[in-house]
């Protein structure tokens, strides 16, 4: 066999095969893009069941973000009003306890009261301070006339004067302390801690006794320490605790509310 003759056998065998190698390679190429094709067309058919709810939580949570919430508002209003007090405290400025105050003060913070003692002559002198209460005058407009009680326009401080006997009798006062002046509204008598349960005569309206015995009541207790020159220094210091303790509630309520 000749050489040519080779070469023609030979290309007679290679074209058929080429050609089903094409055609092959073809219908694998249209299968392929076909399954792509479907599989794009499909995926729209599949998602949108997924896509919006996704996208309505994302808008939801992104104005949640923009809009402030009631706590945040609520921690500014707290805050701002931290900072009025702050530039208004003047519980720095409070004035030394006098040399000549004859009590011992037991002053906790968190409470609304100060507790003074005192020991006088065997007795035993206890004081409940309470908050002082701030008047402005309008209280008193409009009030004429026949009223000859004493309603002095200005702040005053609720005390609870306690004198004990060693024996545990007691006599106990209601006072009100004002500039200059302390003013008794009731006296009463207490007995041993047993009969707490019973409840005590409390007198007559003091302002309705004898002139006298309210004098001398009221020099019972000037000389137990319930004067004008404690009172008025107790005043000072019952509005600078006043101011101590909103500070410490404003402090406390704030980290309660960010907690």
């Amino acid at each position: 066999m000749s050489f040519t003759a080779i070469l023609r056998k030979s290309a007679s065998t290679v074209t058929p095969l080429a050609s089903r190698l094409v055609r092959l390679g073809q219908r694998d190429y249209h299968y392929a893009h076909f399954s792509a094709m479907k599989s794009q067309v499909n995926l729209p058919r599949k998602n949108p069941s997924f896509i919006v709810p996704f996208l309505q939580r994302f808008c939801s949570a992104a104005t949640e973000t923009q809009r402030p919430s009631s706590t945040e508002s609520l921690l500014r209003v707290i805050e701002s009003e931290i900072k009025d007090a702050q530039e208004n405290d003047d519980s720095d400025l409070a004035e030394e306890i006098p040399k000549d105050f004859p009590f011992k003060i037991d002053d906790n913070a968190g409470q609304q009261t100060v507790i003074l003692t005192r020991e006088y002559k065997g007795e035993l002198v206890k004081v409940e301070v309470h908050m002082p209460d701030f008047v402005t005058g309008e209280e008193n407009d409009g009030d004429d006339g026949n009223d000859d009680k004493e309603q002095p326009v200005q702040s005053s401080i609720p005390l609870a004067v306690t004198v004990s006997k060693k024996s545990g009798t007691c006599l106990q006062f209601n006072c009100v302390a004002y500039a200059d002046e302390v003013t008794i509204d009731s006296i009463s008598i207490g007995v041993s801690e047993s009969s707490e349960d019973q409840m005590a005569y409390d007198g007559p309206n003091f302002h309705d006794l004898d002139e006298n015995l309210k004098k001398g009541f009221h020099k019972y207790l000037e000389i137990r320490g319930i004067k004008a020159s404690t009172t008025n220094f107790l005043h000072e210091y019952m509005i600078n605790k006043d101011s101590r303790e909103y500070m410490g509630w404003l402090s406390n309520l704030k980290q309660f509310i960010e907690a």
